[in-house]
């Protein structure tokens, strides 16, 4: 079937449209319920295109509206080159488009609506692992994600990860399309939309739980909008002070909180030593400087006690794709001139570190690294007790990002059975528990002040964190 060049450029458009919906199940909107409909419009169309090469093109331009809208708070910092890089990297979904027709077009079949359920989650799926690999972008937006505050969904995540949450959430989308667009094979759709139903209902019920093992008073400090690292870290010295007599067990600074080397701030160690002795607990805080003991710039998660840094020390190791550094930098060093691209590659760090906090020993995470599904695992089975991200989003105040940064440590405590706390320098400041579930009231952006969260803690280990993806 012949298809005219203004029925092409119409199903064009629906194509990167109906690609851009499963945003809304994503934060700010946070409409979870829609991810399991929102694929089905698209799905529709891939059905009905005039053949292999057309659903493959269509299958391209939804990917690219995918990527456009759950990432289109960054085009303040990267302009025209967002759509560059969501048209590139959207040529993941093109093999996609063409399976998505392949099975659902035709003659309705049971078997291939069965084939269909299986084949075309896992072939999402291929596509989430591969543009998660951090030299691609990282793992940013992954379906399964937008189901962080559905105890379900985090149940079926400390068995699989997120990963099994998106193969989960595109199924529920197959059974669905099918059931609208092959009456002849119904009964085939609804056998399929009753597994996805009991699948997470006996994932609920086999699904081995963290075991309780105390709490622990987790303080997360906030100093909102504040221009300037001296300014920056005086409000972070000025609220943690006001925490002296609340018994914290762990104070925890945000991204950049400190923006300084210690090591030439002799002035700044003892500051931040006052600090711990008068509130009675370490503190943990970030540093974002060039090392005086040789070149380069580092981001650093510090723990501070009443004698100054203890010597524990993370340097983060996955760093953003153009915010941190350039990638291929000769090749694509223009980007600095078309956005706010790094001037200079950060540094990185080359192993996790668990750190002994006192009552629980803490493994860190920067910013961008609370994305990776694998860090909780590896810190777990190093023997962490909490899981801490340390981020900064304040270059997207106003956009969905801060909000959705801070959801995905919901699913990082989920997968690992161990609480996390996301500690930012301007919001969204959270916890969650070991099932995923919220510990406490959020910092929202524009915020400044502190929270005390008593975090509690588990001992365990989920099938994730034994068996990994």
């Amino acid at each position: 079937m012949r298809m005219s060049s203004g029925s092409g450029w119409r199903r064009g458009a629906l194509a990167l449209a109906a690609g851009a919906l499963p945003a809304l199940s994503f934060p700010a909107p946070s409409l979870w319920w829609w991810a399991y409909a929102a694929l089905v419009p698209w799905l529709l169309l891939l059905r009905t295109a005039g053949g292999g090469r057309r659903a493959a093109v269509e299958g391209w331009l939804g990917g690219t509206g995918f990527l456009l809208a759950t990432h289109h708070w960054l085009a303040p910092s990267l302009h025209a080159f967002l759509v560059v890089v969501a048209a590139l990297m959207g040529l993941l979904w093109a093999p996609w488009g063409w399976l998505v027709r392949r099975l659902l077009a035709g003659a309705p079949a049971p078997g291939r609506v069965a084939a269909a359920a299986v084949l075309v989650p896992s072939a999402w799926l291929v596509i989430e692992l591969v543009r998660s690999w951090e030299y691609l972008g990282g793992p940013w937006a992954l379906l399964g994600a937008s189901q962080w505050q559905v105890p379900p969904a985090l149940r079926l995540a400390s068995l699989g990860g997120v990963w099994l949450v998106t193969v989960w959430v595109v199924a529920a989308n197959t059974a669905l399309a099918a059931l609208v667009a092959m009456p002849g094979a119904r009964r085939a759709a609804a056998a399929a939309a009753a597994v996805c139903v009991l699948f997470p209902a006996a994932a609920w019920a086999w699904a081995p739980l963290p075991r309780p093992s105390g709490t622990a008073r987790v303080a997360v400090v906030q100093p909102g909008v504040v221009d300037g690292a001296g300014a920056r870290f005086d409000a972070g010295e000025r609220l943690t002070g006001a925490l002296a007599g609340r018994e914290v067990d762990l104070v925890v600074w945000g991204e950049s909180s400190v923006g300084y080397d210690l090591e030439g701030r002799p002035d700044l160690r003892e500051r931040l030593a006052a600090l711990s002795a008068r509130v009675g607990a370490p503190l943990l805080v970030n540093v974002d400087a060039r090392r005086s003991d040789g070149p380069g710039i580092f981001k650093s998660s510090v723990l501070v006690g009443p004698r100054g840094p203890t010597g524990e020390r993370y340097d983060k190791m996955r760093l953003v794709p153009f915010g941190e550094y350039v990638p291929a930098r000769s090749l694509l060093g223009w980007a600095t001139a078309v956005g706010e691209a790094a001037e200079e590659d950060r540094g990185r760090g080359d192993a996790p570190v668990v750190m002994d906090t006192g009552p629980v020993r803490t493994g860190p995470v920067v910013c961008f690294e609370s994305a990776f599904p694998d860090t909780g695992r590896a810190l777990v089975r190093d023997g962490a007790d909490l899981l801490v991200a340390q981020s900064a989003t304040s270059t997207f105040q106003d956009s969905w990002a801060p909000s959705q940064h801070a959801s995905l440590a919901a699913l990082r405590a989920a997968e690992s059975g161990r609480p996390m706390v996301h500690a930012t320098l301007t919001g969204v400041s959270a916890a969650y528990g070991p099932r995923g579930e919220p510990v406490g009231g959020r910092l929202g952006t524009g915020l400044s002040g502190s929270a005390v969260h008593e975090v509690p803690l588990a001992s365990g280990a989920t099938v994730y964190v034994r068996f990994g993806d």
